[in-house]
This record gives structure tokens, sequence and C-alpha cells, in this order.
């Protein structure tokens, strides 16, 4: 078995058990056999750390309910291959050569050393971020809720937020706290840091700690940490201007707020489609450019190596990075005085053809078996499933049970990855040393 076929069955198997978890009487709140559909859509939902659901999480699942949504978000947040390398160091095995191509590809890491180490610090990581934002989502929680509810509000959610799923325990998910700075800023901060990838991270770690020690040593910053920065920060920023000029005319979303809250809900609109599914508007009632817009960063996504999905961030600057290239006239691609290997280029080409292919065919799909939705909310449901976002317009729960098994599938297209999906189904491609030759041909 090649090990894109290890990783893709390893998330559908994570997927089936926790489809068997949400099913069981102990896991609703009634106390009744849960529905199979609701469960296999839950737990996909929860494992491909999206956060669509059909159901409301808070009312309809018990504590053991949503417990096992928490751990399936973990889990699908760490990734399959992380968690049960993690396991396997734990009970002190050491790797072989196959787990670790599997944590190299899993990871899209350059090389297959430190694998070990790479892991603990993805677990450490993890564990440090989650934990503050427990703590820091305590104040808002507690005084409401006493400290047991209080306690699981700021858990669930800090996980939520860090793997970048959008499960939310409130009905109207984060809506009555858009005026809180402290919740808005906590959330915000670990949608960021948990879709920003962990090598961007460690970089910015070791930067600081040289900074504050004041050694010598200077530290030369990978071109992933430049590129996922850049291009984060400037989506964020531009995100935010434009939710604020759009939004501000309308009276049921950011028309009603005064000034303060009105860049707060513009800030966290900006954040969440990076892709986190919290939300902090009715998003049935923005406009229809509002809506495009959260479609547009949606499929942008958050960086590689991080817990958020889309195309990423990298592809976007190699593609506009080309496209600069090419209106320049010149003959290869350069992003920070670093010349883009062809084979990065025609990854991040593949990536986009397959993405929006994958968006088209989900799109028709459900057009056919619910033909009486609007065409700009099956766009949206679609895009937040394979992007692994978790915003809806409100439709989620009321599609046909043939719409709901296309978003499940989407939604495992868009966490295993296009490329890695057809190279397991294909399997691994081969080298060739056969060489044709080359001829023009008309574009554009």
């Amino acid at each position: 078995m090649t090990v894109a076929r290890t990783i893709c069955l390893g998330f559908f198997a994570v997927i089936a058990i926790g489809t068997i978890l949400l099913m069981m009487p102990f896991s609703t709140s009634g106390g009744t056999w849960n529905n199979l559909i609701v469960a296999l859509f839950t737990s996909t939902s929860a494992v491909c750390v999206t956060g669509l659901s059909v159901v409301d999480p808070g009312t309809y699942f018990s504590f053991w309910g949503q417990f096992f949504i928490a751990l399936l978000v973990q889990i699908g947040g760490l990734g399959y291959m992380t968690t049960t390398t993690f396991l396997i160091l734990l009970i002190g095995r050491k790797f072989d050569m196959r787990q670790k191509i599997a944590i190299q590809q899993a990871l899209d890491r350059p090389g297959m050393s430190g694998s070990s180490q790479v892991i603990r610090s993805i677990i450490a990581t993890t564990l440090i971020f989650e934990i503050t934002g427990v703590f820091l989502l305590l104040p808002a929680f507690v005084p409401k809720y006493g400290w047991n509810e209080g306690l699981w509000l700021a858990i669930f959610h800090s996980v939520n937020s860090w793997n970048n799923a959008g499960f939310s325990l409130f009905k109207d998910n984060l809506i009555g706290y858009q005026s809180s700075l402290l919740v808005v800023f906590t959330v915000t901060m670990l949608i960021i840091f948990g879709g920003i990838g962990y090598q961007v991270i460690l970089e910015m770690y070791i930067w600081l700690r040289d900074r504050i020690l004041k050694k010598i040593k200077t530290q030369v910053l990978s071109l992933d940490f430049k590129v996922a920065t850049s291009t984060t920060i400037i989506l964020l920023i531009l995100g935010t201007i434009a939710f604020f000029g759009i939004e501000i005319r309308n009276p049921t979303t950011f028309g009603s707020l005064n000034l303060r809250d009105q860049i707060l809900v513009a800030w966290f609109q900006s954040v969440t489609p990076r892709t986190a599914g919290f939300n902090t508007i009715d998003i049935s009632k923005m406009t229809t450019a509002g809506l495009f817009i959260t479609i547009a960063l949606m499929f942008i996504g958050a960086s590689p190596g991080g817990t958020g999905g889309g195309m990423k961030t990298t592809t976007l600057r190699v593609l506009t990075s080309c496209t600069k290239s090419i209106l320049q006239g010149k003959e290869e691609v350069l992003l920070y005085e670093r010349k883009i290997a062809i084979s990065l280029i025609l990854k991040a080409v593949g990536v986009l053809v397959g993405s929006v292919a994958t968006v088209i065919l989900a799109t028709i799909l459900i057009s056919l078996t619910d033909p009486t939705l609007d065409f700009i909310q099956i766009l949206f449901e679609v895009v937040s499933a394979f992007a692994t976002v978790g915003l809806s317009t409100g439709i989620t729960g009321t599609v046909s049970t043939a719409a709901k098994l296309v978003l499940i599938i989407t939604m495992y297209v868009g966490r295993v990855g296009v490329l890695l999906l057809m190279s397991a189904i294909l399997g691994d491609p081969r080298p060739t040393n056969i060489h044709y030759p080359e001829e023009n041909l008309l574009v554009g």
C-alpha cells in the first residue's frame, strides 16, 4: 500500500470510528440512537476540521457527544499521521522508513530527518496555544455559566479555534460575543496561528528568542516563513477593509453597530474564512458582494503545515508571481530573490485546477439534488466544505440527504488534499527518462 493510500485510509478510519461513537445513545442529549447521516456528517466535519453541522451541537449532543467532537477535531487538526506517530512515541517504538516517508508527505516537509522531534514540537505547540486559549476564554464564560460549564465551553472553543474548526456550543455561534474584545482577540489569534503552520511558528519563536537573548547569530528566515506571513497579513488587512466598506451600509450585519464593534466584526469576518467557521454576524444576511469575498477568502484558505484547509497561501503567491513574471516578459518565477522550481509551479497549477474542478462538480451535483436553492448559497456551502471552513448561510441542515453526502465527500477531499487523493487512487508517480520534442501552442 502506498503512503498516500495509508494517509487517506487513516482519515477514513477515524471518520468511521467517530461516526460509530456519535451514533451511540450516550452521545445524544435525548439518550436515543443517533441518525446515521447526522453522525457521519458530524464526524466527517470534525475530522476534516470543518465545523459544518446539520444539527445544533450544543443542544443535540450530550457532554460525551461534544467531547467526541472535540477529540475528533483535535485528531483531524493534528493529522492522522501526526496523531499515530505521537502514539508510537508514547509506547517507545522507533520509526521505520515507511513511517518517516508518511510523516514527510503528511507534513509536506523537505526531508525525513528529525521526524520525532518535529512531532514532539507540534504536540507541544498545540498544547501551549490551546491551554493559553482556555485561560483567556475563562473570564468570558465562567461568570455567566459557572465553573464547570464555563471551563468546558473554554476548552471546546479553544480546541476548535486552534484547529480551525467552527463548531460552537452556542445556538448563535459567537454572535453574542461580537463586541467582546477578549473573545474576538483570543479566537482570532488561535485561528491565525493554528492556520499559519508549525514551521512558521517555530521560526518565529527562534527569531524572538535570538532577539531577546541578543545573540550575534543572524537567523535567515525561510521562504516559507516570508510567503506565509506576508500573504496572511495582506489578506487579513484587505479582508477587513473590504468587509467594513461593503457591509457598513447593511443594517442586518454591520449597520446597526457602533464604530468599535463594526471594526471588531470586520476583523473577525476577515479572519474566520482562513479557515474556521465561527461567525459573529448572521452570514445569511450578508450582501452578495460580502458573500463572494468570503468565498474567495475561504477558497484561498490557510498556509501549508497548519490546521486550516483551502488552496493555501503559498499556492496563491506562486501563481500570482508566475502571472507577474509572464506580464514582465521573464522566463523564471521569483519570490523574495529566490527562483521557484518548475516542479513547484506545476504543483501549484495542479492544486488550483483540482480544487476548481472539485468545487464545480460538487456545486453542479447539489444544484441537481436541490434545485430550489440559490446558486450563491450552494457555491458558498461547497467552498466552505472543500476549504474545511464551516461557515454557512444556514442551509446545511435543510439540504437533501444526497446533498449532505456530496458535502461529506467534498469535506474529505478538501482535508486530505486533491493531489494526495489522486496519488492514492492512481499510485505514486514514476519518474521517466523519456523526453518528447517541444512545440509551440497558442495560449491566452
